[in-house]
């Protein structure tokens, strides 16, 4: 079954099996067909979330990764996702699924080598004093030792 555009496309698959438009037009929006189904999408934003891929990287089964982003983006900015969860969070501490305790583990800490201090390979630098190079001397007794 071929998703992508082009010849052998699939237009317009429903989800399941009963699912998708209404036979009599009600709920259609008028204009050109959808090319993916919404719940392809959906299920991209959930595989995107699910291995925390970047967006270019969700496979072309689910549609082209612009069009995937655009209704996460859109229910990111109406407050969707952020409803969605605090309902499941109430959810769950009212079943009291949901212990207090947290355990954060921050033993291994590493920094990248230049962060170290580490010189670059192929390349000698010589150190750099920390004060700042000699001045023009600006003073009388220096000025007549200069003359």
């Amino acid at each position: 079954m071929h998703h992508g555009r082009g010849p052998g496309a699939v237009v317009g698959v429903a989800a399941r099996d009963g699912e998708g438009e209404r036979a009599d037009g009600v709920g259609k929006k008028p204009g050109r067909p959808s090319t993916w189904a919404r719940r392809q999408l959906i299920d991209g934003i959930r595989f995107r979330v699910r291995t925390g891929v970047p967006w270019r990287d969700v496979p072309e089964e689910h549609g082209p990764w612009g069009r995937v982003y655009d209704p996460f983006r859109r229910r990111q900015r109406n407050g969707t996702w952020q409803r969605m969860f605090t309902q499941i969070q109430a959810r769950a501490d009212a079943q009291n699924l949901i212990a207090g305790n947290l355990n954060v583990d921050a033993t291994v800490c590493r920094a990248h080598q230049h962060a170290a201090g580490a010189r670059r390979r192929g390349t000698c630098r010589r150190n750099r004093p920390a004060a700042s190079p000699p001045s023009p001397v600006s003073t009388a007794s220096g000025a007549r030792a200069a003359a």
